[in-house]
């Protein structure tokens, strides 16, 4: 049986050239979802999320692989917002929403997620009321990655803000958007590797 890897097949979605900003256009994206706020490094409800996200996924995965549709978990997602954007190069991360996420192969719908929201359950005991199937669609992006620990972002972010959007005539278009390509779990934090994403649109 063939397996889908999704990292293959939106390449475009999953890589960038380090530190430097390119546009992209993102397609239409299912994703499972589940919102929350503050710091993800404290807040419980962020190691909850992300439990959830992953065993509704693999639900998922293994339902379909049952039914001869195999598919490569995608790797987590967020996205983040914040009242001030400030709050991302500074790290005042008690101000951040985020929204995590992991990406689903289009042929998933609600009735499959609906089963494997239920086995969930049943298996951690709670779910985030927050836990969904979304269906994403960026469009117009700039996109770069990012090597090294989380808490370094912050001058690439800074430059993209004050520097490079301003000179290509673009405002935000949606949420600041982060791709985990590293395992935090496995991996030393000056080697994560993350794709950074800022959907945008013309002034």
């Amino acid at each position: 049986m063939e397996k889908l890897d999704l990292k293959k097949t939106r390449k475009a979605l999953f890589t960038a050239p380090l530190g430097r900003f390119v546009t992209i256009e993102a397609p239409p994206v299912s994703y499972l979802m589940v919102d929350g706020h503050g710091d993800p490094n404290t807040v419980p409800a962020y190691r909850l999320a992300v439990e959830s996200l992953y065993t509704t996924a693999f639900t998922i995965k293994f339902a379909s692989k049952a039914n001869g549709r195999d598919f490569v978990v995608p790797p987590l997602e967020g996205l983040w917002s914040a009242p001030d954007p400030e709050s991302f190069t500074a790290r005042r991360k008690d101000e951040w929403d985020w929204t995590m996420t992991i990406m689903l192969p289009d042929p998933v719908d609600d009735e499959a997620f609906q089963a494997a929201r239920s086995k969930a359950l049943e298996k951690l005991g709670g779910l985030p009321g927050s836990l969904r199937l979304e269906r994403l669609e960026e469009g117009l992006c700039l996109q770069a990655l990012h090597v090294g620990a989380y808490d370094d972002e912050g001058p690439l972010l800074a430059r993209l803000h004050g520097e490079i959007m301003p000179a290509g005539g673009y405002d935000f278009a949606g949420r600041h958007h982060e791709v985990y390509l590293s395992d935090p779990r496995k991996t030393a934090p000056e080697k994560l590797r993350t794709v950074i994403r800022q959907p945008v649109r013309r002034v």
